[in-house]
């Protein structure tokens, strides 16, 4: 997995998003959460872990799944556990076809659930060994 150092470019020292009185609606969050994955489109990397708030990620994601079936936008759509991990494959399908650097799946839907990685190594023991 890459690492992003210096990746997002902070442009002030003060949170200058956030006020006292006022809090952001649901819907900003959301616009937010699409600016960002605007930007993450962009990147080469095809695994990027991301650190955030429940919040952020629920609002996010919740933009999505409509043209799934229920049972997928019902799982995108839950919200997070205190500290929990999710692996989700986000996938761009205006893009599929295009140059494959910047897609993870070209041409089809991944399928089935990822391996974690303690379970993947006991199945898969010789994957990702030097030769």
């Amino acid at each position: 997995m890459s690492r992003l150092e210096g990746a997002i470019k902070i442009e002030n020292d003060d949170d200058v998003l956030w006020k006292a009185d006022t809090r952001e609606k649901n819907e900003e969050v959301a616009a937010r959460g699409m600016k960002f994955l605007s930007w993450l489109w962009t990147r080469k990397e095809k695994e990027i872990a991301i650190v955030t708030h429940s919040g952020f990620l629920y609002h996010t994601l919740s933009a999505f799944g409509s043209d799934c079936h229920p049972s997928v936008k019902d799982e995108i759509c839950k919200h997070f556990a205190n500290c929990e991990l999710r692996s989700v494959v986000i996938i761009d399908r205006s893009m599929m076809g295009s140059d494959p650097a910047t897609t993870n799946y070209p041409g089809k839907i991944p399928s089935g659930l990822d391996l974690p990685s303690d379970v993947a190594d006991e199945k898969l023991p010789d994957e990702g060994k030097a030769n």
